[in-house]
């Protein structure tokens, strides 16, 4: 049976390894990102493998996200949706006492308003056994400096979430936190710093792949955790 995943900011970085891992299975997919240069480059290659529709967009932009999902359900039944898309706001990122509150606004808006705007249009288009992912951070649950604005969004993600699960018994959702990855977002996070050390985000998509395709109840988990647990094996 053909299965249909939303997947957001999946242009680069973890959504585009969750996309290519989801459409290597045979998973239908509908993709967003804000540039559609990239964009596009991920659906060629994307539709090689499945049935794609990106679009470019904001998901900031409630407007935005209903037309993503008239675009999933027109492929089929909706059986994932995957708030991958982030926002970190200022790069090098201030302390909360210098924090802009517009710039604080806007990351509330990509990180928390967002996601919860997409589960709510989303819903009632669901397969019953569905998934939900929102993916998080540990920087929603430790207090680093710094890291105010994009981690108590992330901490507000996860009570959001958490409580949705609670709400929606029939649904399988998840609050993930993928790990350190080597990505865009993460070089904005310490920009003139190294990070080749950190793990490319393929690493973490093992993890993902057993929440989407296996069977674990509803609650936050690391993708380190999953996979570890499962072997190498992925």
């Amino acid at each position: 049976m053909s299965r249909t995943a939303i997947v957001t900011g999946a242009s680069r970085g973890l959504g585009l390894e969750l996309a290519r891992a989801l459409a290597a299975r045979g998973w239908a997919l509908a993709i967003d990102a804000r540039q559609v240069g990239p964009l596009d480059a991920a659906r060629a290659e994307l539709e090689s493998m499945t049935s794609v529709v990106a679009l470019a967009g904001d998901v900031r932009d409630s407007a935005h996200l209903t037309r993503l999902v008239d675009e999933a359900t027109g492929i089929g039944p909706l059986s994932a949706v995957i708030n991958n898309a982030s926002f970190l706001g200022p790069s090098p990122q201030p302390p909360l006492s210098t924090f802009p509150l517009s710039v604080f606004r806007e990351v509330y808006e990509a990180n928390v308003f967002a996601p919860l705007r997409l589960m709510q249009l989303a819903l009632p288009h669901l397969e019953r056994d569905a998934r939900i992912i929102n993916v998080t951070s540990d920087a929603g649950v430790e207090s680093y400096e710094g890291w105010g604005g994009y981690g108590s969004s992330k901490a507000a993600l996860e009570r959001l979430t958490s409580i949705f699960a609670a709400e929606h018994p029939e649904l399988h959702v998840y609050w993930v936190d993928p790990g350190d990855m080597r990505t865009q977002m993460q070089q904005e996070a310490f920009p003139g710093e190294d990070i080749s050390d950190r793990p490319p985000p393929t690493d973490s998509v093992p993890g993902f792949l057993r929440l989407l395709e296996g069977d674990l109840p509803s609650g936050r988990y690391r993708s380190s955790d999953l996979h570890a647990a499962q072997g190498v094996k992925g």
